[in-house]
């Protein structure tokens, strides 16, 4: 059987590792850790919850010294949530000897930078370490290890104009490595630009962390009882932790003010929230005080609640990807989960075309809604027919 040491970990991290119950490598680890710790590129196509922080955090703790320039490794995430995750799992493994910040918004930026500079690994978001730069509060000259994770996701909320800037700082003659949930298009292009000669690497989530099977529903409501129906989901004795989802900041305060008026008790996250707001909010909401979060999907990224059984897209998602990473947060470790689409008439037909993008065509038609043809854009007659979904 496979274990850290055979993977190249040092006696000292991997018993640290063991004392936390952490013995044997999951699959991306297996994969990633051999080559990280020989200093090469790495892209890594491998899902949320497979494990791929430590496949990144065990290298650079095993390679950095003590007495390093600062930051010595630089590892750029999304979200604050996702920050504040990776975060403490170097905290954990890292010890006395190597010292990790995280760097996000919505603190003091003068204290924030104060840590940063003494620390060997920094962990950011890229807007505030972009800050920090530009005022001159932190350098990245030093920088040796550069990694991307969930770098799809930093494309899809507009980083990447502040990663490219942070990036073209660092020295060439950096180790990258590239974790990404896929590698084709634009994510593809931006890590071939970023790495040299980079070991690809797939993997898969655990046996015990892959979803259950999970209920695709699809309501027709109107506007009139669109909040009376998701009220009445929400009283059902059968369901636990709920997350719901709908498309504006203004809009999740609005949907927990009318959902206190009828008696349910529920949370809001968003992008407006400071981070002590939001941290509170999914501290109740994962230890179940509350058993409803309303939710942007911007701050739900990098939540990670295995109790959540139902998924409530309040206001359904334009597109088949943000439908996966929506309904995806239910059905976790192996149990199974229910995710519901509300429709309005006016709806019908972009959620139905997601519903057919996702396999779930059945599913819509059992309604009785009507189903959308499939749009097509004619581009030449030399290329011929382009299907636009």
């Amino acid at each position: 059987m496979t274990d850290f040491r055979t993977l190249g970990v040092s006696e000292a991290l991997s018993n640290g590792l063991a004392a936390r119950g952490i013995e044997t490598p999951f699959q991306i680890q297996a994969l990633v850790i051999p080559e990280a710790l020989s200093g090469g590129d790495v892209l890594a196509k491998s899902p949320t919850g497979s494990g791929k922080t430590l496949a990144f955090a065990i290298p650079i703790v095993e390679r950095l010294n003590p007495d390093d320039p600062r930051p010595a490794a630089l590892v750029l995430v999304p979200t604050r949530e996702l920050c504040l995750q990776v975060t403490q799992e170097f905290w954990l493994i890292a010890g006395d000897r190597i010292r990790v910040a995280p760097v996000y918004g919505g603190v003091p930026l003068k204290a924030q930078a104060r840590e940063a500079k003494t620390a060997h690994v920094l962990v950011a978001t890229p807007g505030r370490l972009q800050d920090l730069v530009d005022r001159g509060l932190v350098s990245l000259d030093a920088v040796r290890v550069l990694v991307l994770d969930e770098a799809d996701r930093m494309l899809d909320m507009g980083f990447k104009p502040q990663v490219d800037r942070l990036v073209h700082k660092l020295t060439e003659q950096r180790q990258t490595m590239f974790f990404s949930a896929t590698l084709d298009g634009e994510v593809g292009e931006l890590a071939r630009r970023y790495t040299h000669f980079p070991a690809r690497f797939e993997g898969q989530l655990p046996a015990e962390r892959r979803s259950g099977e999970i209920d695709h529903q699809f309501l027709a409501v109107t506007a009139e009882n669109k909040v009376s129906t998701l009220v009445d989901l929400l009283k059902r004795d059968d369901r636990g932790l709920a997350l719901v989802f709908v498309r504006t900041k203004a809009g999740a305060d609005r949907l927990v003010e009318k959902l206190r008026r009828h008696e349910v008790d529920a949370v809001a996250i968003h992008g407006d929230k400071g981070q002590g707001q939001r941290e509170k909010a999914l501290s109740r909401f994962d230890s179940g005080r509350v058993k409803t979060l309303v939710a942007t999907d911007v701050a739900a990224r990098g939540l990670d609640v295995d109790d959540i059984t139902h998924v409530i897209n309040f206001d359904p998602p334009e597109e088949p990807e943000v439908y996966t990473h929506r309904v995806g947060r239910t059905g976790r470790a192996g149990r199974g989960g229910t995710g519901i689409t509300f429709v309005l008439p006016e709806q019908q037909a972009d959620v139905s075309r997601v519903a057919r993008l996702q396999g779930h065509v059945e599913k819509f038609q059992e309604t009785g809604m009507t189903v959308a043809k499939p749009r097509v854009v004619y581009t030449s007659r030399r290329r011929g027919a382009r299907s636009k979904w």
